[in-house]
């Protein structure tokens, strides 16, 4: 059931200007910030790190954008009186929603494919390393996208779930950056430091750019997938209580 519900609902992102605007303006935003802001040539290096080290900035905006609509266009419409009614469960829904939308975000990455290969050509890259990179960013939108599933069943107003889910997201890039982290470093421990530090998205994705995939932040971002995942799939249900 969580397949046909996959299907239909990535249907819908191409039957409607959503993916291809999604698609179009991360390719142009991605190509701007790693060619002149993040000076590809001039580095003189053969990596992809410029254009990784952009994403969560870009996913910060383009990830709520595109999930603002998933759960409060449903209530929005009435069409989630609907849905309740079908032989499927809310948890079924969500994993349809959520599998659609990160399958639009993995087809966005995949087609960034041109950068891979100028890199290529023009020098010698760690593929290894630029791979791992890539699933470390699809891993991240992931939980991005999670976030603002769930803030969207919060609410049937899909700007206001933008704006929620933009807040949290923020939240959780900058927990890791150095002037969070110099803010709290005169009041707090090393160890309650490093737990801060921890909840970054920043701190697990800047590992897996480098070529380190570890266990502890894949796993970091398959739970923050869960975990907001869990929390919409309870707002829903609650909705659905009222």
């Amino acid at each position: 059931m969580v397949g046909t519900l996959f299907r239909r609902e990535f249907a819908s992102y191409f039957a409607t200007p959503v993916a291809y605007v999604f698609i179009l303006i991360f390719l142009m935003l991605g190509g701007v910030f790693s060619f002149y802001i993040g000076n590809f040539y001039e580095r003189g290096q053969a990596d992809l790190l410029p254009f990784f080290n952009f994403h969560p900035w870009l996913y910060l905006f383009l990830v709520p954008a595109m999930a603002m609509r998933s759960w409060s266009e449903e209530r929005k419409s009435g069409t989630i009186e609907l849905i309740m009614t079908l032989p499927v469960t809310i948890w079924q829904v969500m994993l349809g929603k959520f599998l659609a939308a990160w399958m639009v975000l993995g087809l966005a990455l995949v087609l960034t494919f041109p950068l891979w290969l100028t890199v290529n050509y023009l020098g010698n890259p760690d593929n290894g390393i630029i791979l791992a990179a890539y699933l470390g960013s699809w891993l991240m939108a992931g939980a991005f996208l999670a976030i603002g599933m769930c803030m969207s069943a919060l609410t049937k107003s899909q700007v206001v779930a933008f704006i929620l889910a933009v807040v949290v997201c923020f939240l959780f890039v900058l927990s890791g950056s150095g002037i969070v982290l110099d803010a709290f470093k005169g009041w707090m421990s090393p160890m309650m430091l490093d737990t801060l530090a921890s909840f970054s998205f920043l701190t697990h994705f800047e590992s897996m750019a480098k070529g380190v995939i570890a266990l502890n932040d894949v796993g970091y971002f398959l739970i923050a997938i869960g975990i907001w995942l869990y929390g919409g799939f309870l707002a829903v249900e609650q909705k659905k209580a009222e």
